[in-house]
């Protein structure tokens, strides 16, 4: 059965997770059925043993829209291995009086509803496209969803500049690539006609193994945080859920430190944007952490 996890209002030390009940320690699905399926090893064909998600997630909403819980959604279910989805909804629609976390909270729940659907067939981009169509609010998000099959399998699709980081043996051995328009302007999906659409998505796959542990998030999270701080505070935490909390105040932190040499004021001067030049002259740089919504799960592959 799914669990859906979607948007909610959160104070900022508070896991979104909790706004559902106790943490969810792990997600599996076991039944009598699945269990015979393992209880019958071959010497000529073994049993592999099937693979899900221990997941941990926390939110922290940008300062000015703690009140409402800020603008990303995400998603986190047990089907299959584990499903898992991000979405960032575009602040600009503020300017034309609609609330920008409509759209992408209507698509996470969308994604709820047609997650199992038999037309999807664990495809992270049919996903998408399924619930993109039945989404009716105004607006528009980025996002990211990935399947894992009990195999090992995981599928992923992203619109946009949401990102997943694969870690095995303390090194990240994928990166989901972002896609956009120009500097800060993504890809996304939209209520209006002209907009991407699920065949824009980026679609990957790769195979994990036990004790790989997947990291997704709005780009709230990769703007302001390197790799090598992913991995180090992956090695200092206990558990997924610990860990999900730690990423995310490590995001929030270094948003808000104007000093901070961050991973969007790096690519923002290889882009060609700096201070003018006369504070160059001074010995200053372009620098500090991009103040954003933030939302991460992490995900670590157990055997089931």
């Amino acid at each position: 059965m799914a669990v859906p996890i979607f948007r909610t209002s959160v104070p900022q030390s508070r896991p979104a997770i909790h706004s559902f009940g106790p943490p969810l320690p792990c997600l599996h699905e076991t039944s009598k059925k699945n269990s015979l399926l393992f209880c019958l090893p071959s010497e000529l064909n073994p049993v592999r043993p099937a693979l899900s998600f221990c997941v941990g997630t926390h939110l922290i909403p940008h300062p000015r829209k703690v009140d409402r819980g800020g603008e990303d959604a995400f998603f986190v279910s047990s089907h299959k291995g584990g499903a898992l989805a991000v979405a960032d909804g575009v602040s600009g629609w503020a300017e034309k009086n609609v609330d920008p976390s409509l759209f992408p909270q209507e698509l996470m729940a969308n994604f709820y509803y047609l997650v199992e659907d038999e037309e999807v067939n664990s495809d992270p981009q049919i996903l998408i496209r399924k619930a993109h169509a039945a989404t009716s609010s105004i607006g528009s998000a980025t996002v990211i969803a990935a399947i894992l099959e009990r195999n090992g399998i995981l599928k992923i699709a992203n619109v946009g500049d949401c990102g997943l980081r694969v870690i095995r043996e303390g090194r990240v051995v994928f990166s989901s690539i972002p896609q956009e328009h120009y500097f800060d302007c993504p890809y996304q999906l939209s209520s209006e006609a002209i907009s991407q659409t699920y065949l824009d998505a980026k679609v990957s796959s790769m195979e994990l193994i036990e004790g790989d542990t997947i990291i997704m998030g709005s780009d709230g999270l990769f703007d302001n945080v390197f790799d090598h701080e992913l991995i180090s505070t992956l090695a200092r935490c206990k558990d997924v859920v610990e860990a999900a909390k730690a990423l995310a105040n490590l995001a929030s932190t270094h948003a808000k430190d104007s000093d901070f040499d961050s991973p969007y004021a790096l690519e923002a001067r290889s882009r060609g944007f700096d201070i003018p030049w006369w504070k160059k002259i001074l010995g200053r740089k372009l620098t500090g952490g991009k103040l954003d919504d933030i939302t991460v799960i992490v995900g670590q592959v157990v055997s089931s």
